[in-house]
């Protein structure tokens, strides 16, 4: 009996070198939803199963899993296990997280108040939140029990969260699909330079890239075009070849040098600035957003246009 129980503190040890921490929530913090309209609940993921109950609008459930793009597993007040769609049409999250020490509540991502952020109020222990984006590695994005948005402090002091319903778990290939939907969903979404990131009515390139991920996959990415090209980098290995690119890879671009080709020569590819963003859809197409005037979201041909002159690298987000 010694022995097995020593083999298991050892594994628990293990584990929790190796689990990264933002996903190691205390066990009593769980993902928690609302039923916004009635809703078959089932006993598997699928339509054609059978219908346990219906879900009464403003019925809380907590979500345990994010099984498909299309169902969450999820236990009603009386603790039955079953299946529901998660289209915001019948159930929205309300929180994954707790506060477990007062902190501030603030107005920008920022403690400074010189740059324009204001507290609005003081967030109390054990209050439930929902944590709606990683915005860096010092601030939350969370929406508080009454709706309201605004920042948080991501100090482990402050905040326990549940990350454990983050994407839907799928093949690889599915992921890739519900990424490059949740693009084409903005088709001619008009184009902003530095527009303001989790504001879906104007994009630019990198912003666009960031939306699609998240929107599908709930994957946080960098919030400029250079940084998303860092995280590729770094998943590793890149493609310098950009038919060599498989669909949903992300392609990176220098600035606008000139029409011919002999006026990107010499360029490195590893130093020079990146400048843009977009997601290969294979067959030679690309989906982003550049400019104004080309209509915002569309789809263009890299080959022989200018941006296969200005293409650096490219590389895949989902491994």
């Amino acid at each position: 009996m010694k022995k097995w129980t020593s083999v298991i503190a050892v594994l628990m040890v293990m584990l929790t070198l190796v689990l990264p921490k933002e996903t190691q929530a205390d066990e009593s913090v769980t993902t928690k939803a609302q039923i916004v309209a009635g809703v078959s609940f089932r006993d598997q993921p699928n339509t054609s199963s059978k219908v346990i109950r219906l879900l009464k609008a403003n019925e809380v459930v907590t979500v345990t899993d994010y099984t498909t793009a299309s169902w969450y597993q999820v236990k009603d007040a009386q603790g039955v296990s079953g299946y529901v769609s998660t289209s915001s049409k019948y159930i929205t999250l309300l929180s994954n997280a707790q506060i477990i020490y007062g902190v501030n509540f603030r107005t920008l991502p920022s403690s400074d108040t010189g740059s324009g952020s204001k507290v609005i109020r003081m967030l109390s222990k054990g209050e439930e939140v929902l944590i709606t984006d990683k915005v860096n590695d010092s601030w939350y994005k969370i929406q508080d029990a009454n709706g309201v948005v605004g920042y948080v402090s991501s100090s482990s002091k402050y905040v326990t969260a549940d990350f454990s319903i983050i994407k839907p778990n799928m093949p690889i290939d599915d992921e890739i699909e519900a990424v490059i939907a949740a693009g084409q969903v903005y088709m001619g979404t008009p184009y902003e330079f530095g527009s303001t990131r989790n504001d879906p009515t104007t994009f630019d390139c990198s912003d666009f890239v960031q939306t699609m991920f998240w929107d599908a996959l709930r994957l946080s990415l960098p919030g400029d075009s250079a940084g998303q090209g860092n995280y590729v980098r770094a998943l590793g290995p890149i493609v310098k070849d950009w038919t060599k690119l498989k669909r949903g890879d992300l392609l990176f671009f220098s600035s606008y040098k000139g029409a011919k080709a002999s006026d990107y020569a010499g360029v490195n590819i590893l130093t020079e600035p990146i400048t843009h963003v977009a997601i290969y859809l294979g067959n030679g197409q690309i989906l982003h957003t550049y400019s104004v005037e080309s209509g915002g979201v569309r789809v263009d041909t890299i080959d022989g246009k200018q941006w296969e002159n200005r293409f650096l690298y490219g590389g895949s987000v989902i491994r």
